[in-house]
């Protein structure tokens, strides 16, 4: 399934406001398992079965991986999440001076948007990033 990807100033699918939670990390792969061990915290408080964290942390890994490989050297890791019951919103993105051509045939790619309920890429003014929704398979199970 590939997706269209979408300038950085024209949003789509988000929640309007202020995240709920915003993590900053140097643009560093040392960096990954803080944000795994973050996005799985919080999907943890919204009741996100153990194969939905899971599957969280995996989508959220590959985000991670690819908006890497176009990171400003120096730069920030920005990862913002919006939280409603039963789902969680995920922006991962850094600044990226050339905005790259994204391979939605990619490995890391097809993982992505295998495990996420949606994915976007967004390029654009600087900025390179993935946003991704997850919703627990709890909520469509009527628990």
């Amino acid at each position: 399934m590939s997706l269209p990807s979408h300038p950085v100033d024209q949003p789509v699918d988000k929640p309007g406001g202020r995240p709920e939670v915003e993590l900053r990390l140097p643009a560093d792969s040392a960096y990954a398992s803080v944000l795994r061990t973050t996005t799985a915290g919080l999907a943890a408080r919204l009741d996100f079965t153990i194969d939905d964290i899971e599957d969280l942390r995996i989508a959220v890994g590959e985000a991670n991986a690819m908006v890497l490989d176009h990171a400003d050297v120096g730069s920030d890791l920005t990862a913002a999440f919006h939280l409603t019951p039963g789902s969680m919103v995920v922006s991962i993105t850094v600044d990226a001076s050339h905005t790259p051509e994204p391979d939605l045939d990619s490995f890391a790619w097809q993982v992505l948007t295998t495990l996420a309920s949606s994915a976007e890429i967004e390029a654009g003014g600087g900025r390179f990033g993935i946003v991704m929704t997850m919703t627990s398979s709890a909520v469509g199970a009527g628990g």
